[in-house]
């Protein structure tokens, strides 16, 4: 089996209880390497392209307001890229399923996930679903040269008047 690569996001729910420790602990029983590791605010553009694939379902706005933290005051965001033999499959067993309650109880979402009076689902983590998805996740949230390996093709490009924070 080929390697291949899966995006992680410790949602703002799991850093405001100070999970992200034994989400870490529990995601190194996958033996993957971290190649890619980043805490961030999650603005609404962000969100939205995101769960572009959701925005039909009637919990979508709730599901933005949960990514960007206005549902906990705390926006912070852990975005992980893990990358080794059957990663999509081996993070998604950690993680486990969607719903919490359906979740099994030693998995991150079953442990730590909740549902709220909404039904949305507080599940603590995002773990990519596919190949296509993990890409396409990873591209999103990761800049070519914050990721320590060679994933995807990628090219030179000169951009003209680029502003960049720089440390004084």
């Amino acid at each position: 089996m080929a390697n291949e690569s899966t995006l992680v996001i410790i949602k703002p729910d799991g850093l405001k209880k100070s999970l992200t420790g034994n989400i870490l602990s529990r995601l190194s029983e996958t033996k993957l390497k971290i190649i890619g590791a980043k805490v961030l605010c999650v603005d609404t553009e962000l969100a939205n392209r995101h769960y572009q694939h959701l925005k039909n379902e009637p919990f979508y706005s709730e599901l933005i307001k949960y990514i960007t933290g206005k549902l906990h005051g705390d926006s912070r965001v852990m975005a992980l890229v893990y990358w080794g033999e059957k990663a999509i499959s081996k993070v998604r067993a950690i993680a486990g399923e969607t719903n919490p309650e359906k979740a099994d109880p030693v998995s991150v979402r079953g442990a730590y996930g909740r549902i709220l009076t909404s039904g949305l689902y507080e599940n603590v983590i995002h773990a990519s679903s596919s190949p296509e998805e993990a890409e396409r996740e990873i591209k999103l949230w990761f800049k070519p040269e914050e990721i320590v390996q060679e994933l995807y093709p990628t090219e030179e490009k000169s951009l003209p008047n680029t502003k960049r924070r720089v440390w004084k």
